[in-house]
């Protein structure tokens, strides 16, 4: 599905995914703020879906015909951001404000001011219910629009979640699409350990929902899995991405010190050049 102007070759999408993370290392590193390792397990999936799948229009972002996307582990805030910026919903240099005093883009996802973004999130386990309400509100409107909730793993813990996952299959809406980055590390501990999902894909499955699993890190498995939605006519859509907390930077990658740690100094230097040196 061609978006509004967006790359859409292979290699663009790629290209695409390295700007999030070198916008998102220096916005980290400024604001001296956390999260860097769950904005780097979704660059790809941030990258395909506003740089080839959503029909959005960044010069009328109220387009009442456009997509609808919530980013419900509002926690990765300044990735959304970077796509965002990239694909020109406002201007580059806004990242510098990130979680500054006074700036529009908080820590967690605003919609404050803030072009591009539909909702505020930050409260896990309430994003997928709110993208029902909107996929609910199109269907019986007769809209055409679809609603992508991308969430965390270590959200899946909560009932909250699992409410809508009901909810959906029970209103048959297959303008729904749930994609879980499945990079298994949440705040304190492994998925495993902290509350198992598994068998995870077999839970969704059994809500009625039409499930795919694909390598959260390959634009070309990303892209072709979107391309065939809905997956099954009358069924909400779920999309497990696995993916690696940290991906991008080698001393980052699945390790949980980089949820709430922040590059500074020689880890900062070290990543910059990791970046810069892919790109």
């Amino acid at each position: 599905m061609k978006s509004n102007g967006g790359p859409e070759d292979i290699t663009a999408l790629n290209e695409l995914a390295a700007r999030i993370r070198y916008h998102t290392l220096l916005m980290v590193n400024k604001a001296k703020s956390a999260h860097i390792g769950t904005c780097y397990s979704m660059a790809e999936l941030l990258a395909v879906l506003y740089g080839s799948f959503l029909r959005v229009d960044p010069e009328r972002p109220d387009w009442p015909e456009r997509d609808r996307f919530v980013l419900s582990k509002g926690h990765g805030a300044a990735a959304l951001y970077a796509v965002l910026s990239e694909r020109g919903f406002f201007p580059v240099g806004w990242l510098e404000t990130y979680y500054q005093n006074g700036s529009r883009l908080a820590g967690h996802v605003t919609h404050h001011h803030v072009p591009g973004v539909e909702v505020s999130t930050g409260s896990l386990g309430h994003g997928l219910s709110i993208a029902t309400g909107m996929a609910l509100s199109a269907k019986r409107d007769g809209r055409t629009h679809r609603v992508v909730a991308l969430l965390s793993d270590g959200e899946c813990d909560e009932g909250s979640t699992w409410e809508p996952v009901m909810f959906a299959s029970h209103h048959q809406l297959d303008n729904l699409v749930a994609i879980v980055d499945y990079n298994k590390i949440q705040s304190l501990g492994t998925v495993k350990e902290v509350m198992d999902l598994e068998p995870f894909a077999d839970k969704w499955r059994a809500f009625g929902w039409g499930v795919r699993e694909i390598d959260g890190h390959d634009v070309t498995e990303i892209q072709s899995t979107l391309s065939t939605l809905p997956f099954e006519a009358g069924r909400p859509n779920c999309v497990i991405a696995h993916t690696v907390k940290g991906k991008g930077v080698s001393f980052m990658e699945d390790k949980l010190l980089w949820h709430y740690r922040t590059p500074q100094g020689e880890e900062f230097a070290d990543a910059l050049a990791e970046l810069e040196a892919r790109s």
